[in-house]
């Protein structure tokens, strides 16, 4: 049960990143306008996705689960204070949905940091 547990906290702030990336790497004009908003089109957007891609693929590693849940958080940091201070909390009229994802991944980072302390490399 335990790992099945363990299994679930990994993969659902995983599978939030994954799902994001085909937005940030194909230029869609939603990913495109927010970037541009923040000043960061098109480094910031292409950054961002690897930096996404390289967490998510850390926190389904068991191995390196700890540092993914690390990368996750101050990503997730930056996600979250761009939307609070520049973009706002409804963004492009999605009903806030891509800062509540950004706050859920948050907060599994958070509970995978504790998890898995022992465990870092």
């Amino acid at each position: 049960m335990k790992n099945y547990i363990n299994w679930a906290l990994r993969l659902l702030p995983a599978l939030i990143l994954l799902q994001t990336l085909f937005f940030k790497f194909t230029a869609h004009p939603d990913s495109v306008a927010i970037f541009s908003k923040l000043h960061a089109e098109p480094f910031g957007r292409i950054f961002s996705g690897v930096l996404e891609l390289i967490t998510a693929v850390l926190i389904l590693n068991p191995k390196t689960t700890f540092w993914g849940a690390v990368l996750g958080l101050v990503t997730m940091i930056g996600a979250i204070a761009s939307h609070i201070f520049i973009l706002g909390i409804d963004t492009n009229n999605d009903g806030g949905k891509l800062f509540y994802l950004a706050l859920i991944v948050l907060v599994f980072c958070v509970i995978l940091l504790f998890k898995f302390k022992k465990n870092k490399v």
